[in-house]
C-alpha cells in the first residue's frame, strides 16, 4: 500500500453514496458485420489452400531451376559438418593420456618406412611411379585389365 494514501482517502463502493459516472456502451453486432467478417475468413482460407494445394508444383520449379546450387550449398555444408567433426574426435583423442605420444611414434615409424622402402632408391622410386599410374588409370577408367 501507498503509506501516503490515508486510510479515509480510499473511496468505499459498497456505501449507498457511490455512483458510476458513466456506463460503459455495449456493443453492437449487427448480422452485416457478421457476414462481412465470415466473408473474409473464407476469402483468406481460399487464399491459403490455393497456395499449399501449389506448394508442389512451386518447390519442384524451384529444384529444378537450382538444382546445381543447391547441391554446392549442400555439399560444402556437408564439408563444413565433416571437418567440424573430424576435428573434434582428434581432440577427444588428443585428451587420452599416452594415446596422441603413440599415435606420433606410429607416424614416425610409418614415415621412416615409406622413405626407406620407396624414395630411397631410384629404383623403388620408378616403382611407386608405376603403382601410382595404375592406380590413377584404374580409378580413372583408363585401359587396365577388364
Amino acid at each position: 500500500m501507498n503509506p501516503e494514501i490515508k486510510e479515509n482517502e480510499f473511496v468505499d463502493v459498497n456505501s449507498p453514496d457511490f455512483k458510476v459516472e458513466a456506463e460503459a456502451p455495449l456493443v453492437k453486432v449487427d448480422n452485416s458485420t457478421l457476414s462481412q467478417s465470415k466473408q473474409q475468413m473464407k476469402q483468406i482460407w481460399d487464399r491459403i489452400y490455393e497456395v499449399l494445394s501449389g506448394l508442389p508444383e512451386y518447390l519442384s520449379d524451384f529444384f529444378g531451376e537450382y538444382k546445381r546450387p543447391l547441391v554446392t550449398l549442400g555439399l560444402i555444408f556437408a564439408s563444413i559438418v565433416s571437418v567440424k567433426l573430424t576435428l573434434a574426435l582428434l581432440d577427444a583423442i588428443n585428451d587420452i593420456p599416452l594415446l596422441a605420444p603413440t599415435f606420433e611414434l606410429i607416424g614416425i615409424g610409418y614415415s621412416v618406412w615409406f622413405i626407406y622402402r620407396y624414395l630411397w632408391k631410384a629404383s623403388s622410386r620408378s616403382e611407386l611411379v608405376n603403382d601410382f599410374n595404375a592406380l590413377k588409370d584404374e580409378v580413372l577408367g583408363k585401359g587396365g585389365p577388364q
